[in-house]
């Protein structure tokens, strides 16, 4: 039996497949597309609706039998909770997932880094590829219970029952009309006001406006990315607005127009989800606002934007001349590893707290490649911006150009201090 780390996968065989989380938790299971949103509330298997095609789930087991799932599903994600709801999980044992095979032979099994605050962990997710089936280990956690997390998958949860229409968070002042018409006239779709990011934001202005001073931190050093995860929003991208002086959201709309950075925050194609709040300094009136935009993290954006930082790179690397690095599993996983490990732990190095080197990490997951190179970044929101940061950097554009290095593994983790956390790793 093997054993995965954050970030690992392993292939699955195929047949009916049994997961089971032993302890004191709830299992869930969200059943999607590419997209990594649900068709509807069918696609929800919980405690109340325990049977899906393809898809049932008896007490702390659950069982996938990828073939009958239902048309167009290429994702099972996995998902526990306190069986005692509103219980952190840190307060419980570390959970450990199971898989066994159709014959009952047990394949491999996951133990995330123990949880804190959260109160949902997505633990693992199932997902086709070519004709066949993989698991990769997630461990990504939220502290919002399962209406956050189904609320971010496309459903919502509502005394105990799945409904895909999310109650609307009420935009009382014209903000998202605003913005949305602004949006509309960039060519970017609209976005959504959420009830988590909406909570943050005005934590966020509240600390502003109290010190009398604009600041992506608060007194206590708390910054407004971690604002937004130890509000429930675990988030694959995100941006910020912290403004003083507007009077009302059209002219906190306008100002942000303004100007070209704030103007392209706004309108960014890749947020779909939005808060704003204004608070008055109660020295001066002068009002503080703080502004979120954000993508709701999901395993298929992670995939997809792991990929877009890869096609990225081996663009430059055509462009000088040299073959395109192809993905190694193995140093994907690490370096999604890394990264997770740097939000987690509050540091940004290639060397961890413990002294572990890009070189130990690589071997640590199985990785025999004779020679190892990282990258790593920190604040950009989106795989260009960091890739073009990298190339602009001598350093790292040279292990982006190393004609030596022939694979290449991408990780990235959104919470910490400096928002999304980067990394690189390449062998050769």
């Amino acid at each position: 039996m093997s054993e995965l780390v954050p970030g690992g996968n392993t292939p699955l065989p195929s047949g009916t497949l049994t997961l089971r989380v032993p302890g004191p938790f709830d299992v869930s299971a969200l059943i999607t597309d590419d997209s990594g949103e649900v068709r509807g509330d069918g696609d929800f298997v919980f405690y109340n609706q325990p049977t899906a095609p393809g898809a049932r789930l008896q007490g702390e087991q659950l069982t996938i039998d990828p073939p009958r799932l239902r048309p167009g599903a290429s994702r099972v994600t996995v998902v526990i909770s306190p069986a005692d709801a509103g219980t952190p999980l840190g307060r419980l044992p570390a959970p450990t997932l199971y898989v066994c095979g159709p014959d009952g032979r047990a394949l491999t099994r996951f133990t995330p880094p123990r949880p804190q605050r959260e109160t949902v962990l997505l633990l693992a997710e199932l997902y086709r590829r070519g004709t066949g089936w993989k698991l990769r280990a997630l461990g990504q956690g939220y502290a919002d219970g399962l209406a956050g997390i189904a609320r971010d998958f496309g459903v919502d949860v509502a005394e105990g029952h799945a409904t895909s229409d999310a109650a609307p968070v009420s935009d009382t002042d014209g903000f998202l009309g605003l913005v949305n018409t602004a949006r509309a006239r960039a060519g970017s779709p609209p976005v959504r006001l959420d009830a988590r990011l909406a909570d943050a934001a005005r934590a966020h202005a509240v600390g502003m406006a109290a010190r009398g001073l604009l600041s992506s931190e608060s007194s206590d050093g708390v910054s407004v990315h971690q604002r937004v995860t130890s509000a429930g929003y675990a988030y694959l991208t995100a941006g910020e607005h912290l403004v003083s002086g507007p009077r009302t959201p059209a002219e906190f709309v306008e100002y942000c127009l303004s100007a070209e950075q704030s103007r392209r925050t706004l309108c960014d194609p890749a947020f779909s989800q939005a808060a704003v709040a204004y608070v008055p300094d109660p020295r001066t009136g002068d009002l503080y606002w703080t502004a979120l935009w954000a993508r709701p993290f999901s395993p298929a954006g992670l995939e997809r934007t792991a990929g877009e930082v890869i096609a990225l790179t081996n663009a430059e690397r055509t462009r000088a001349g040299l073959p395109p690095l192809s993905t190694d599993t193995l140093l994907t996983t690490a370096a999604q590893a890394h990264s997770a490990d740097m939000v987690a732990r509050a540091f940004y190095s290639h060397t961890s707290p413990e002294g572990s080197q890009p070189w130990d990490r690589a071997a640590a997951v199985g990785c025999a490649r004779r020679t190892i190179g990282e990258n790593i970044a920190c604040g950009q929101r989106s795989a260009a911006e960091v890739v073009r940061g990298w190339m602009d950097s001598p350093g790292h554009r040279a292990n982006i150009l190393k004609p030596g290095f022939t694979h290449i593994g991408v990780g990235l983790a959104g919470g910490g201090k400096a928002g999304m956390y980067w990394t690189q790793l390449f062998g050769g």
